[in-house]
């Protein structure tokens, strides 16, 4: 595993290269074009390439995680350090997802930043330790469960990016597209919180246990459904309904890792390992 680890850092510039590479063509596309019913076949030809490159990152990025899989024997989401791993493939996954849909032409770059932080934060500080697995995640909801959680964050962190332009920008027609990723965060939020209380009546006979994970978990579950609740009810302004975003994007923050560093959380069923 050691050896598996050491080449880390190969497949992370090569992946950093990739994404940053289709990150430049993106904004290569004139702005005044995004707005037309059709793009002219350059910059129809620009954007497929920066998707291209965006794409082939996330290939040499997985099959890192594909190879490191292979040699724990497990899959690597038991630590702090291994869910970073899937976070920053997720990252590129929605920066690429929301690119394709909405053609923003800045939001590559952004991801490209906050997979490649991550990335960064792996390479000083792996947290992988060895190939055991306690009894608890000795379960067949343990993929699913941190998988999920993991695309969910991703989303929801580009609904984030998108909340700090509109934010900035005054730009009232980001709303639909921080609408749709916080529908498809939410809901594979839910999906994470409902198969973890299967999962941990499984493993300790208690669906839910109020604890400093559990309890934030619900906050940030919580502080997202506020934004869908008022923007059906069509209440707030872009500035409000942006900083709710940004704020639930927060506690999501401290719902996945900051939890870790409360001196309540220490004894936490939730902390395997950092």
């Amino acid at each position: 595993m050691i050896m598996v680890w050491d080449i880390f850092i190969y497949f992370a510039i090569a992946a950093v290269v990739l994404y940053a590479a289709g990150s430049v063509v993106a904004w290569m596309v004139p702005s005044k074009e995004r707005v037309l019913p059709g793009l002219s076949g350059k910059s129809a030809c620009l954007e497929n390439i920066a998707a291209s490159l965006s794409g082939m990152a996330m290939l040499v990025f997985g099959a890192f995680i594909v190879v490191l899989w292979s040699s724990l024997s497990r899959p690597p989401m038991r630590t702090l350090g291994e869910t970073r791993l899937w976070y920053s493939f997720f990252a590129m996954a929605a920066g690429l997802f929301t690119y394709i849909r909405w053609k923003y032409n800045w939001v590559l770059s952004f991801s490209a930043v906050l997979s490649t932080v991550f990335i960064v934060i792996n390479c000083l500080k792996p947290q992988i330790h060895d190939a055991t697995l306690m009894p608890a995640l000795q379960s067949g909801w343990f993929i699913p469960h941190v998988t999920v959680y993991m695309f969910s964050y991703s989303i929801l962190g580009c609904a984030f990016l998108i909340a700090l332009r509109g934010l900035v920008k005054k730009d009232e027609t980001v709303l639909q597209s921080i609408d749709t990723l916080v529908y498809i965060g939410l809901a594979f939020l839910s999906f994470g919180m409902l198969s973890g209380a299967v999962w941990a009546k499984q493993a300790w006979g208690d669906f839910w246990t109020w604890d400093p994970k559990e309890t934030w978990a619900a906050i940030t579950w919580l502080s997202y459904l506020a934004y869908i609740h008022f923007r059906l009810l069509h209440k707030g302004s872009l500035k409000w309904l942006c900083i709710l975003v940004i704020f639930s994007f927060a506690c999501l923050q401290m719902c996945w890792w900051g939890v870790n560093y409360l001196p309540s959380a220490q004894d936490s069923v939730h902390v395997y390992g950092r």
